[in-house]
């Protein structure tokens, strides 16, 4: 994927160009705008689209969770979910050890994680 970074140096000469004007610092060329347009949708299409996605997948995944998935705290604590209210949730870590949490909290299925973990050491071990 393209960075910012090096897209910003790759539209710097257009920019120069556009830039170059008479004395007063004024500019008589039109071409700035669509320059200015591109970079927009790029930052549009790198930055922002991304971490809209992002989010509706972790509002989903918040919302459907229930009793008996086993989760990933931010923390790094596993457990398994014994009651979900409306923004708190219960696991239970070990036999007769329960703790409450924020349901925000949640960063993932244990599930999910373990195959994401296992999928990035067997990539990184090729």
């Amino acid at each position: 994927m393209l960075s910012p970074a090096l897209l910003a140096l790759a539209l710097l000469p257009l920019l120069d160009d556009a830039a170059e004007g008479d004395a007063s610092g004024t500019t008589d060329n039109p071409s700035m705008l669509p320059v200015f347009v591109a970079i927009a949708a790029v930052f549009w299409f790198v930055m922002i689209l991304p971490e809209r996605k992002n989010r509706k997948r972790r509002e989903e995944l918040l919302g459907a969770l229930e009793k008996g998935d086993k989760v990933l705290m931010k923390s790094g604590l596993y457990g398994t979910i014994s009651r979900v209210a409306d923004d708190t949730i219960t696991l239970q870590v070990a036999d007769g050890v329960r703790m409450k949490f924020a349901r925000e909290a949640v960063q993932s299925l244990a599930d999910e994680s373990a195959a994401a973990d296992k999928s990035e050491s067997k990539g990184s071990s090729k």
